[in-house]
């Protein structure tokens, strides 16, 4: 097998949480690119349905489902339906979040646990739920996607001169900062069943819509001095899903432009 074909992956059956959001847009967009059969769920079917269709029609192999990670029976059903009708996951990408407790450091208790029981406590529950599947193979990749937000503090000065205020919630910084730990912990878990489980933590995706002054500010923090493009993610996580990547495992990559280097 050639360099190039350890990339591929042709044959391969992969599950995107949140693959027709933000991020996740780009993210299978990559992974059906590189050949998987590439299933992307969260609880907007239609943006889902709607996402598969368009790239069907490029003639990649997408396929649209339900999942509602407040709840173990819909989680259960989502891996259930793809193992009866695949009988293997290949690849888990733990890409979809909720965003309920954004406002400040004043938040409610109610709004701190809806947010973690989606954001943590649903992805203990479906990497564990995928992996029973994949230890019956031994084979296996689970890439999660955190934020570069997990690896540091904020960066107060990157808002000077704008209207924007540096008072984010420390949920988010909490979450995401788990997720590095939890990546660590999982892939000494399953490492023995050749599970590998790595994290991608972004830096900052350019948008239009973004303050310009915030923009300059961000820009000059990175070592490329730019913010990220939608499809810079792809080549990360194809990577990590594929056999190139066959001996990494319980790694926290940083794709940020330098962000966290500096």
């Amino acid at each position: 097998m050639s360099l190039l074909d350890h990339y591929s992956l042709k044959g391969k059956v992969a599950l995107i949480t949140g693959g027709a959001g933000r991020y996740g847009k780009n993210i299978t967009r990559g992974v059906a690119e590189a050949g998987a059969t590439t299933y992307i769920a969260s609880r907007n079917f239609e943006a889902n349905r709607a996402y598969a269709e368009e790239l069907t029609g490029e003639g990649y192999d997408v396929r649209a489902m339900q999942l509602d990670l407040s709840c173990e029976e819909s989680m259960d059903a989502l891996v259930g339906a793809i193992i009866t009708e695949f009988g293997k996951i290949d690849i888990l990408v733990n890409n979809a979040v909720i965003r309920c407790a954004m406002d400040g450091w004043q938040q409610s208790l109610k709004d701190y646990d809806k947010s973690l029981h989606i954001n943590a406590s649903a992805l203990f529950y479906l990497t564990n739920l995928v992996a029973e599947e994949m230890k019956k193979r031994k084979y296996g990749s689970i890439v999660n996607i955190g934020s570069m937000m997990g690896l540091v503090g904020i960066e107060r000065s990157n808002y000077n001169g704008t209207p924007m205020h540096a008072n984010p919630s420390p949920i988010y910084f909490y979450e995401k900062g788990g997720m590095a730990n939890f990546t660590r912990f999982a892939a000494s878990m399953l490492g023995e069943y050749n599970i590998r489980v790595n994290c991608i933590h972004p830096g900052g995706l350019y948008e239009n819509s973004l303050n310009k002054t915030f923009v300059k500010n961000y820009s000059e923090r990175t070592q490329l001095g730019r913010m990220a493009e939608p499809d810079e993610l792809n080549g990360a996580v194809v990577f990590l899903a594929s056999d190139a990547a066959s001996y990494i495992t319980g790694v926290n990559m940083p794709v940020d432009g330098g962000y966290t280097a500096k």
